[in-house]
């Protein structure tokens, strides 16, 4: 391990407490130090600053899935579930790993992390909303702050070289980590589990509530664990990465049901959105297009496959492969039978601009742009096809106007510095990379594309005093995140 991994007590208890699987090289991350005289131990001003440095730094260790529609569709399901919650600071940002693994997370802050596989895996979206719940159910109960404290009272020893040994465990399998272990820090994780079930209990109690307050069926959260217990039966002794955070136990499962049984029985809901969303994902996984076009293909096959999704997926694995003709009948067909569905229109005008008709594929986004004004994923799409119809201009103007409603959007930013330069606007190309890396821990770097505007507005006082003040903006991250 690095020295400054050791030297970062506090980033070392954060990791501890914030799902460590899902981080490949998080031994290399330098963030603030917590205390605050307000609060015992971790402020929630402080969580939510830590929160943001440790996005920026996670952005830039993992891959991530800059889909506009996933992400669109995460969003909206996860402030419909915040909004019943009992979370008081509902300022949420989402991060979606692109990875098969079965897992989610929330880190201080309001930062929600969903892996891809989670939502291949999910078999409702009940179930997806299960895990959600929970996770915004720690946030809520701030059970970070909490397990700081307990390990405070604990005195555990040597806490850095415990966390070095669970990170090994969480990333090679465990019989690394397990061999590394002292006996005094076998018992330290005795201590800690135990602390981490009951936080594990509480967020399922609190989660269901949620769960059942934003009209979700509370029984998912008990088949979903089943579902997690499966697969990891089926993987050996690789069990699914969110298992390894949250254990998973018989009791839990059959306390789950109990607590579910006490409310009036929901039947699962039958999102189209959510099988819509994996559909993409599973054409984005796949080998080739044409394979997920065969896939798709056998489930129109099964009665119990949702049918919708399956054309749909099949629409677009044909557009990939250029089959246009009859991806675009497929789209027609689903378009009669669900005339609002946005999904579908974006899929029509990426057939359209493929084809060449380019008039018809921006008139078909305009006049859905004008029924459903800043819709993100439309926008990202009528931007995308301005561009690529050899009008980055305009492209431009679209996307700026954008960052002002989705300033955090790292996947936007480096649109808009390609559009930019598209357009020949030097000076805004370099301000769209400096946000881009300041949304990617890339400070050094941001303050260098700030600096290459800074020669180039001259006497522009109103930009100079702009661009200088990012700067300024930076040298406080720096200070903060230990840079």
């Amino acid at each position: 391990m690095h020295n400054r991994f050791f030297r970062h007590i506090s980033y070392s208890l954060l990791l501890l407490s914030l799902f460590i699987s899902s981080l490949t090289h998080a031994n290399e991350v330098k963030l603030p130090e917590l205390g605050d005289s307000s609060s015992s131990i971790v402020s929630q001003h402080q969580e939510h600053q830590l929160g943001e440095n440790w996005l920026r730094v996670f952005r830039s260790q993992v891959r991530t899935l800059p889909d506009p529609q996933l992400q669109d569709y995460l969003v909206h399901l996860i402030y419909n579930l915040a909004t019943h919650s009992q979370l008081k600071d509902r300022r949420l940002e989402l991060v979606v790993v692109d990875n098969k693994a079965i897992n989610a997370f929330a880190v201080p802050g309001g930062i929600i992390g969903i892996h891809s596989g989670l939502l291949l895996n999910a078999k409702t979206e009940d179930e997806l909303a299960a895990v959600l719940a929970h996770e915004l159910a720690h946030l809520s109960q701030r059970h970070f702050a909490r397990g700081v404290e307990e390990q405070q009272r604990a005195a555990l020893p040597n806490m850095a070289a415990l966390l070095a040994s669970l990170v090994i465990i969480a990333t090679s399998g465990g019989d690394a980590g397990l061999a590394a272990l002292t006996a005094a820090q076998a018992a330290s994780i005795q201590s800690q589990l135990r602390f981490s079930r009951d936080k594990e209990r509480e967020a399922d109690r609190i989660g269901m509530e949620t769960m059942v307050r934003s009209d979700f069926n509370p029984a998912a959260i008990a088949s979903m664990f089943e579902h997690m217990q499966r697969a990891a039966r089926y993987a050996g002794n690789r069990p699914p990465e969110f298992l390894l955070t949250h254990p998973v136990t018989e009791s839990r499962i059959a306390d789950s049901r109990n607590q579910a049984s006490q409310y009036p029985k929901k039947p699962d809901r039958d999102s189209l959105g959510f099988h819509l969303m994996k559909a993409r994902i599973q054409l984005h996984i796949s080998e080739t297009p044409l394979r997920a076009s065969k896939q798709f293909r056998a489930k129109l096959g099964r009665d119990s496959e949702n049918q919708v999704a399956a054309k749909y997926g099949l629409a677009i694995a044909l557009t990939a492969s250029g089959k246009l003709a009859e991806a675009e009948n497929i789209i027609n067909e689903l378009l009669k039978k669900r005339p609002n569905e946005i999904t579908f229109y974006i899929a029509k005008a990426n057939i359209m601009l493929d084809s060449g008709r380019f008039v018809e594929a921006i008139k078909l986004l305009e006049k859905q742009l004008s029924l459903n004004p800043n819709n993100h994923p439309l926008t990202m799409s009528y931007a995308d096809i301005l561009v690529k119809v050899g009008d980055p201009r305009s492209a431009e103007k679209v996307l700026v106007k954008h960052t002002i409603r989705h300033p955090k959007d790292s996947g936007l930013w480096y649109k808009l510095a390609e559009t930019h330069g598209m357009a020949g606007n030097i000076i805004g190309v370099h301000q769209a990379r400096a946000e881009y890396f300041i949304l990617n821990a890339v400070l050094d770097q941001a303050q260098r594309q700030l600096r290459y505007a800074l020669e180039l507005v001259e006497n522009d006082y109103h930009n100079t005093a702009k661009i200088q003040a990012r700067i300024r903006d930076i040298d406080e991250m720096k200070k903060q995140m230990n840079f």
